[in-house]
C-alpha cells in the first residue's frame, strides 16, 4: 500500500458495474416514494374538514376554523405534545387529549339525552334505560353532518353540551392542573399579544384548544362521507362511543405475518444463492496487522476529537434527562420533594431535551466521523479544512444551546408571537424552533461540503458511480437532504397532514437515513481496514440498502393507522412494515462476523472496542428495532396499544440500541485513531459497553416492557382512556415496576459516566498531525478495483 498520487486528469473511463442491482434499487426507491407521494396527496385530500364555521341547532356558531387552529397552536407552544398525546402520538406521562375530549364529549351527549328522555342524568338510569341512550348517542355522534359546499358543521344539541363540557373540563384542568404532571396556570393571556398574534386566534387561549380537542374528538367518533368507519379508523377504542376493533386491522395484521414468513424465504433464498454477505479479505491465520503509529492523521482530523467529547458530554446529561423524566412517573411534581426542579424543569421541558439531546449527540458523532474519514477517502488534506472543521464546531454548539434556552423560553410562554420562530415548535423529535431548524439544516450543509472536498479527489478518481465512495457520498447528501421536509411542518398545518411530515424526519431521517448511512459507513471501514472485499461489500451494501428502503419508506404507514389517514395505510403500513423485520434480521449475521473480526484479529486488533459496539449493532437491530418495532406496528395490537408503554420499549431498543450504539462505535474509532496509542484503554470501553447493554436490556425488559403489557390489557378491558390516566400509572404494580427501573438506569449510567471519561481524556491525549494540507496520505485508495 503506497503513497497514491493526487493527479487526478487521467481517470479512467467511467465503468458499470452491478448494474442489475443498481437498477433494482434505483427502481424500488422510485416505487416507494412514489406510493408514499400518491399516498400523501390521498392523506391531504382525505384529511377530515376544519369547518369555517361548526354551529348550534339555531344557528349560531359554536367554534370557528380559527380557534381550531388556534387550539393547535397554543397545544404546540406549550409542548404539550412533550407531556400528552393527541390521536396517540406524543409522549406518555399525561393523557391522550383525544380519548380524553371523546369520553367528556360522549359522557356530555348522555346526560344531555337522559335528561331530556328520562330526567336524570346517564348513571342513574336502568341498565336498559342507559343501553337505550348509548345506542341513541352512538347513532348521533356517528353521523357526518359536515357539508362541503358550505364549508360548515351543523351540531345537535347534545353534541353542543357535550361541547360545553369538553370547554368546562380543560378551564379546569389548565387553570387549576390535572393533579398529576401538568402546571397550575400553564397557559395565560398575558403570554401572547392581545391582538395579531402569531397563529393563536384572538381570545381565551384555553377555549381554543379545548375546541381544538374537541375536533379531534369528533373526527375520531365520526364516520367519514360514504364510509363505515371513522376518519381515524374507529380509534380511540371506546365502546361507548362506538369505537371498536375494524375489520381491516384483524385481516392485515394476519396478512402482514403470513407475508413476512413468506419473504423471509425467498430473501434467505437470494442472500444464500448469490452469497450477498461481505466476504473476509483475509485467510484464516492471517489476519492483517495494523500499527496505529504508522496512520497517518491530519489537523483536521485532530480537531474532529473535540465534537465526541461534547457527543459524550450530551449523552450523559440527555441519559440524566432520561433518569428524570422516569422518576416524574413516580412523582410528578417533584424530585425526591425538591419542587424547584420541577417548576425549571418540568415533565414535558425534560422530554423535549431528552428527545432533542439524543439527536444532537448521536447525529454529532456521526457528523463527526464523516470529517475523520474525508481526508482518508480523498487522499489528503483540504486546504483550510481544519479550519473549517473549527467553525462547524462552534455552529453546532451555538444550534445546541440556543436551541434548548429557546426552547424552555417559549413553553414558558416567553416568547410572545416568536414561539415558533425562536421557541419550541410543539412537535415529539421536531421541537426545534424555525430558527433553529434552519441553523441545522444549514450546520449539515457545512458538514456535506467539508465532507465533499475532503473526498472529491477519490469521486473522480473512482470510475464506478455507484461505487463505494460514490455509496458513502451519496448517503451523506441523504442526511441534510431528508431534514428538510420538517420545514412543510408550520403550526397551521392540518394535524394528520403536519404528522404525515413529522414521519418523514423521524421514520424516514432517523430509521431509514441513518441506518443507510450506516451499513454504508461499516462497509468503507471494513474495507478500509482490509477486513472484508470491497466487491463484496458494494454487493452486500446495494443488497442491504434495497431491503431497507424497499420495505422502510412504505413501511412508515404503520405510523399513520389512527392519525386520521386512510384505512389503505392500515394495509401498507402492516405489510411493509412487517417486511422491515427482514433485513433488521440479516444485519444479526453481520454481527457474527464482526464477532468473527475481533477473534481472529487476537490481542494486537486496535479496534475491539468499535466492534464491541457494532456487535451491539446488529443485536439491537434484531431485538429493538425488530422483535419490538414488529410487535407493537401489527395493526390489531396497535389499536390497544397505541401511544403506551410498549411504544418506548421499542424507542428506547431502536434508538439507543441501533443509532446510539452506532454512535459509540464510530467514536470509539475515531478516537482510536487520534489519540496516542499509548493512552488508550480498551478495558474501560468494555466494561462501559456491557454496563449499557445491560442497563438497556434491564430497562426494557423489567420495567418498560411488563408496565406496556399491563396498560395494553387495562385499555382492552376497559377503553382506552382508563390506560393513559394517572390512576393506571398509580396502582402500585405499577409504581414497583418503575421503581425497580432505577437499577438498570444506574447501572447504564456508569457505563455512560465511562464512556465520557473516555471521551473527554481523549482530548487531552491527541496525537500530532502527521501530514500537512495538501500532502498525499499513504493509505489504501478505495477508488481502485483490487479484487
Amino acid at each position: 500500500m503506497g503513497v497514491r498520487k493526487l493527479d487526478t486528469d487521467s481517470a479512467s473511463k467511467p465503468t458499470s458495474k452491478n448494474a442489475l442491482m443498481k437498477s433494482i434499487l434505483v427502481f424500488t426507491l422510485l416505487i416507494s416514494f412514489t406510493v408514499l407521494l400518491v399516498g400523501g396527496y390521498g392523506i391531504f385530500k382525505g384529511n377530515a374538514p376544519r369547518p369555517t364555521e361548526i354551529t348550534s341547532p339555531s344557528g349560531d356558531v359554536v367554534i370557528t376554523k380559527a380557534s381550531i387552529m388556534g387550539g393547535q397552536a397554543v397545544f404546540q407552544k406549550y409542548g404539550l405534545m412533550d407531556y400528552g398525546t393527541v390521536l396517540g402520538h406524543g409522549s406518555y406521562m399525561g393523557p391522550d387529549y383525544t380519548a380524553q375530549a371523546l369520553k367528556v364529549y360522549t359522557e356530555g351527549m348522555q346526560d344531555f339525552r337522559a335528561e331530556e328522555k328520562f330526567g336524570a342524568p346517564y348513571k342513574e338510569l336502568s341498565a336498559d334505560e342507559q343501553a337505550a341512550i348509548k345506542d341513541q348517542v352512538i347513532k348521533e355522534m356517528r353521523e357526518n353532518r359536515y357539508d362541503a359546499e358550505s364549508d360548515t358543521l351543523p351540531l345537535t344539541d347534545a353534541q353542543v353540551y357535550g361541547l360545553e363540557q369538553v370547554r368546562a373540563y380543560y378551564q379546569d384542568v389548565f387553570t387549576n392542573g390535572d393533579n398529576w404532571g401538568l402546571k397550575p396556570g400553564l397557559i395565560k393571556e398575558e403570554h401572547m399579544p392581545a391582538t395579531d398574534r402569531a397563529y393563536v386566534a384572538e381570545g381565551d387561549q384555553i377555549t381554543q384548544i379545548s375546541d381544538f380537542f374537541f375536533w379531534t374528538a369528533w373526527l375520531s367518533s365520526t364516520l367519514r362521507q360514504g364510509d363505515e368507519i371513522t376518519y381515524t379508523n374507529n380509534w380511540p377504542y371506546y365502546e361507548d362511543a362506538g369505537n371498536t376493533l375494524g375489520l381491516s386491522a384483524v385481516w392485515w395484521s394476519g396478512v402482514s405475518v403470513t407475508l413476512l414468513i413468506l419473504f423471509i424465504g425467498i430473501i434467505l433464498f437470494v442472500f444464500y444463492r448469490y452469497h450477498l454477505d461481505m466476504h473476509p479479505a483475509y485467510e484464516d491465520g492471517k489476519f492483517p496487522k495494523i500499527d496505529l503509529r504508522k496512520q497517518p492523521v491530519t489537523n483536521s482530523q485532530v480537531k474532529v476529537g473535540k465534537y465526541f467529547a461534547v457527543v459524550a458530554v450530551l449523552f450523559f446529561v440527555q441519559s440524566m434527562f432520561g433518569a428524570l423524566l422516569a422518576h416524574y412517573y413516580i412523582e410528578p411534581d417533584s424530585f425526591f420533594g425538591i419542587t424547584w426542579i420541577h417548576d425549571i424543569l418540568p415533565f414535558s421541558i425534560t422530554k423535549g431535551y431528552h428527545l432533542q439531546l439524543a439527536i444532537f449527540w448521536i447525529a454529532t458523532a456521526w457528523l463527526g466521523m464523516g470529517l475523520y474519514i474525508a481526508p482518508l477517502v480523498g487522499g489528503h488534506e483540504p486546504k483550510k479544512q481544519g479550519l473549517l472543521v473549527d467553525v462547524l464546531f462552534w455552529a453546532l454548539v451555538v444550534l445546541v444551546f440556543g436551541s434548548m434556552i429557546g426552547e424552555w423560553l417559549g413553553a414558558n410562554g416567553k416568547l410572545g408571537n416568536l414561539w415558533f420562530l425562536l421557541g419550541h415548535n410543539g412537535w415529539e423529535y421536531i421541537e426545534l424552533g424555525r430558527i433553529w431548524q434552519l441553523i441545522l439544516i444549514a450546520g449539515m450543509g457545512i458538514w456535506l461540503f467539508l465532507v465533499f472536498r475532503g473526498i472529491k479527489a477519490g469521486l473522480k478518481r473512482e470510475t464506478d458511480k455507484g461505487g463505494l465512495i460514490h455509496l458513502l457520498f451519496y448517503s451523506a447528501i441523504a442526511v441534510p437532504a431528508f431534514y428538510v421536509f420538517a420545514l412543510l411542518i408550520n403550526p397551521d398545518t392540518h394535524f394528520t397532514m403536519a404528522d404525515y411530515w413529522r414521519w418523514w424526519i423521524i421514520h424516514l431521517w432517523v430509521e431509514g437515513i441513518f441506518e443507510v448511512f450506516a451499513v454504508v459507513v461499516i462497509g468503507f471501514l471494513l474495507v478500509q481496514l482490509g477486513l472484508v472485499t470491497k466487491n463484496s461489500t458494494i454487493k452486500a451494501l446495494y443488497f442491504q440498502i434495497t431491503l431497507l428502503l424497499g420495505s422502510g419508506v412504505i413501511g412508515i404507514g404503520h405510523h399513520f393507522y389512527y392519525n386520521g389517514s386512510a384505512e389503505v395505510w392500515i394495509a401498507l403500513g402492516a405489510v411493509f412494515s412487517a417486511l422491515e423485520v427482514i433485513p433488521l434480521t440479516l444485519l444479526i449475521l453481520e454481527a457474527y462476523e464482526h464477532y468473527k473480526i475481533v477473534k481472529d484479529g487476537g490481542i494486537d486488533f486496535p479496534y475491539k472496542s468499535t466492534f464491541w459496539f457494532l456487535i451491539s449493532v446488529g443485536i439491537w437491530n434484531l431485538v429493538g428495532a425488530g422483535v419490538l418495532g414488529f410487535l407493537i406496528n401489527l395493526p390489531a395490537v396497535s389499536y390497544f396499544e397505541h401511544g403506551q408503554f410498549l411504544t418506548p420499549a421499542h424507542g428506547h431498543g431502536s434508538m439507543m440500541g441501533v443509532y446510539g450504539f452506532f454512535a459509540l462505535a464510530v467514536l470509539v474509532f475515531s478516537l482510536r485513531n487520534i489519540v496516542k496509542p499509548e493512552k488508550w484503554d480498551d478495558k474501560i470501553i468494555k466494561i462501559s459497553c456491557w454496563l449499557m447493554n445491560i442497563g438497556l436490556a434491564g430497562m426494557i425488559a423489567i420495567s418498560l416492557l411488563p408496565v406496556g403489557w399491563l396498560q395494553l390489557k387495562e385499555a382492552f378491558m376497559k377503553g382506552y382512556w382508563v390506560s393513559r390516566s394517572p390512576e393506571f400509572l398509580q396502582q402500585d404494580v405499577v409504581v414497583n415496576l418503575i421503581t425497580i427501573r432505577a437499577i438498570p438506569d444506574t447501572i447504564f449510567l456508569i457505563g455512560v459516566l465511562l464512556i465520557m471519561y473516555v471521551a473527554v481524556k481523549a482530548i487531552f491525549n491527541l496525537r500530532k498531525p502527521t501530514h500537512q494540507e495538501g500532502e498525499p496520505l499513504p493509505v489504501k485508495d478505495l477508488a481502485i478495483d483490487e479484487d
